[in-house]
């Protein structure tokens, strides 16, 4: 061929066809060219970012540094917080160059844009993937996966139907602590696996919030999307959303759960399976504003005899006093030792554990100090990511297990391979969540 072609028709042209197993990178990665300022266009991976709150724009910040990204388009339905993104990006290339939006489809339908971040509240997570995945679009994809089981099947299926990469926020696979805790586990340095112990975030109930106005530049309207019309109130709408049914799960799941659920998951060599049954017990607030999970325990119990106990963070500590650790952390209990890690140590027992050397016939597993360099590499290379889809759908599916089992108070019996409960249509008519029109999956 005469015709030169750069990167991005290269995707376009061939990209969804390529297998994710394929063996060799049709582009070789930043770590081996070397980039530096002078990155070619043609070799850089551009992005829209869609969610620029407080976690999105920390996201923005961190994808500027990379020489090998563009960062083109901006969303959000508030006006200030585009604004805030868009001369954040601007400033930083040197130019105005950088275009913001209140509707995310406007980004998903530019043929220009090879990935976007997805940064917003979890009640648009699953659509905004569904939508992302048909444009073709690379997607790293914050936690937590969904607002319903139906949802996680669905974004899973559109990830491999048009081979899109995919990139969970669940960043603690990218962290050396919690990597070694897994390989402790897996290799059997405490003995056989036999319990794995999670404490999770907890709040305090506020009153229910009298109506105020919508705030000048925020389309409320479209903030809510599926969810059913509301008042709108300051507290709903700022960062303790996640506390709210309607919008999450609460800290069973996107506001802390998932990331230690997800660790219990890759410890447990189960990121294709799940627990088979699940029962347990929550308190729930019967007035004021935020109606999650305040109080939980929540056990779940492998095919394999291992036995994930979810809680929040008072009832964890009161469970496991005697090991002295500070709980938001996951403590994995063998037949001949311990480990618990959180975000800032790990600690065995016995302590030796800690310092061991693996061997060559031991497992190791793959490495990652960088979560969005994972994911970037990954786009370049068409190969998995660290926190790869069928691992996020698998971990979401059981904050959902816990959800469903607190609120119906009984044991449920789950099948992994059809994934569906047991002999349960109550329990499976919970699998959706009604969306308010004209929004639907």
């Amino acid at each position: 061929m005469k015709q030169k072609i750069n990167r991005r028709q290269f995707v376009n042209s061939v990209g969804r066809s390529v297998p994710a197993v394929l063996g060799f990178p049709y582009i070789i990665p930043s770590s081996v060219r070397g980039y530096n300022d002078a990155t070619p266009p043609s070799d850089r991976i551009v992005m829209g970012c869609i969610g620029v709150g407080n976690m999105g724009t920390g996201h923005v910040r961190s994808f500027l540094s990379y020489d090998d990204v563009h960062i083109t388009a901006i969303c959000d339905v508030r006006k200030s917080h585009r604004d805030r993104a868009k001369d954040m990006v601007n400033n930083h290339y040197g130019n105005k160059d950088c275009a913001t939006c209140n509707d995310f489809r406007e980004i998903l339908a530019r043929k220009d844009i090879d990935a976007v971040l997805i940064a917003v509240p979890d009640h648009w997570h699953a659509l905004i993937g569904l939508e992302a995945a048909r444009n073709g679009k690379h997607m790293y994809y914050e936690k937590p996966m969904s607002m319903s089981i139906a949802e996680s099947k669905a974004v899973r299926e559109a990830v491999k139907r048009y081979n899109v990469v995919f990139q969970f926020g669940t960043q603690q696979r990218s962290d050396d602590r919690f990597r070694l805790a897994c390989e402790l586990v897996r290799n059997e340095k405490i003995g056989k696996l036999e319990t794995i112990m999670i404490g999770s975030a907890n709040y305090k109930p506020i009153p229910d919030q009298p109506e105020q106005p919508v705030p000048e530049g925020f389309d409320y309207e479209m903030w809510l999307g599926p969810a059913p019309v509301a008042p709108y109130t300051f507290e709903r709408c700022t960062r303790n959303w996640t506390l709210i049914r309607d919008y999450s799960l609460g800290c069973v799941s996107g506001a802390w759960g998932i990331h230690h659920v997800d660790i219990a998951q890759w410890a447990n060599n189960s990121d294709d399976t799940g627990p088979i049954e699940t029962e347990g017990y929550g308190v729930f607030p019967d007035r004021g504003l935020y109606d999650t999970a305040i109080v939980w325990e929540v056990e779940h119990m492998y095919a394999n005899g291992v036995k994930l106990v979810h809680m929040d963070m008072p009832t964890a500590l009161k469970r496991a006093e005697q090991f002295n650790i500070h709980w938001m952390g996951i403590l994995f209990l063998g037949s001949e030792g311990w480990v618990y890690v959180c975000r800032e140590l790990i600690k065995t027992g016995p302590e030796s554990l800690v310092k061991i050397k693996f061997n060559s016939t031991d497992e190791r597993l793959p490495r990652s100090v960088d979560h969005r360099r994972n994911f970037l590499d990954a786009v370049k290379n068409r190969r998995q990511t660290i926190s790869p889809i069928d691992a996020a759908a698998r971990s979401d599916m059981i904050c959902h297990h816990a959800d469903i089992a607190m609120r119906l108070g009984r044991k449920l019996f789950w099948d992994p391979v059809k994934e569906e409960f047991v002999n349960d249509a109550e329990a499976n008519r919970l699998f959706c969540r009604p969306m308010r029109s004209p929004w639907h999956l």
